[in-house]
């Protein structure tokens, strides 16, 4: 990292360990997918997850820092985390893990393209473009057949779009609501709609192991998300937002160490298309911004 301050260099070590953090935390998770109900997995780990945001809570300041100003914001992004959630998790089950985290990189994407109808904001024609070549990529990795397309693939699409759609939101409610409170609230949500599913889907006796995994796995979640707050601390947005790709070259690797699992060449280019569509969407928003 010759050239690059003290401070910016750690950042992106933050950044590339945050997301190595993350892409394990999903492969735990994918792990005990299973031998058990979704809705159990994430009332298991949201459970641990309140353990470390309780430390947080408590650095903070103590309860203030929960105190809500929009209401129907923190409702309505807490209800696209909760779907987003039941369908990335899903998807993790079926899909190897690399094709799942692939799949995700395509919320840059949705976010640009929403961003006039939601937002207001301008996109130009360059952007535009990287859309389009991104959604090609999308179609690349779905491997559509005719008119049959890799259903599975749908599910971490249908959870990238509500993650577009929760990080435009958080753009609009994160002048007037914490970080630790936007946390708090979204855990408390998707825990409580795991804990409901398993009144459809019964309880599945979880031994001490299984459970330790989803400690395990709540406790790499808490650290990425830790981790990449701290990234942005040290360095500007724009030295260490590209690493979050990083998560990529982890879902490979995890994916091939614990199941063999190796992207088809389809998946591959498709992938490819997706991530530098969405790297020159980053690229020249922040020449707009004059960074």
């Amino acid at each position: 990292m010759r050239g690059l301050s003290v401070a910016t260099g750690r950042g992106i070590v933050y950044m590339i360990v945050g997301c190595a953090l993350l892409t394990l935390n999903d492969a735990l998770v994918k792990w005990t997918t299973a031998g058990y109900p979704v809705g159990q997995i994430l009332f298991v780990r949201g459970g641990f997850v309140f353990l470390p945001i309780a430390f947080l809570i408590w650095r903070m300041g103590g309860l203030g820092v929960l105190r809500v100003h929009n209401h129907g914001g923190q409702a309505l992004r807490a209800m696209l985390v909760v779907v987003a959630t039941f369908l990335f998790i899903t998807g993790l089950s079926l899909l190897p893990l690399a094709d799942a985290i692939a799949i995700a990189f395509a919320g840059p994407l949705i976010a640009t393209a929403l961003a006039p109808f939601l937002l207001g904001e301008k996109v130009g024609w360059r952007r535009w473009s990287a859309v389009i070549v991104g959604f090609g990529g999308v179609l690349l990795m779905a491997r559509p057949s005719g008119n049959v397309v890799a259903w599975a693939v749908l599910l971490p699409l249908g959870a990238t779009i509500c993650g577009a759609l929760r990080d435009l939101l958080t753009r609009r409610i994160a002048a007037t609501e914490s970080s630790v409170g936007i946390l708090f609230y979204t855990t408390t949500a998707v825990t409580i709609a795991g804990g409901v599913s398993l009144a459809h889907y019964g309880w599945t006796p979880m031994p001490w192991q299984d459970a330790g995994i989803l400690a395990l796995a709540a406790l790499f979640m808490a650290a990425a998300h830790y981790l990449q707050i701290e990234a942005f601390r040290f360095a500007e947005a724009t030295a260490v937002t590209p690493y979050r790709y990083t998560s990529m070259v982890w879902a490979i690797l995890f994916g091939y160490l614990i199941w063999s699992h190796l992207p088809s060449g389809g998946m591959l280019a498709g992938a490819v298309l997706v991530i530098g569509s969405g790297l020159y969407i980053w690229h020249r928003e922040r020449r707009l911004k004059g960074s």
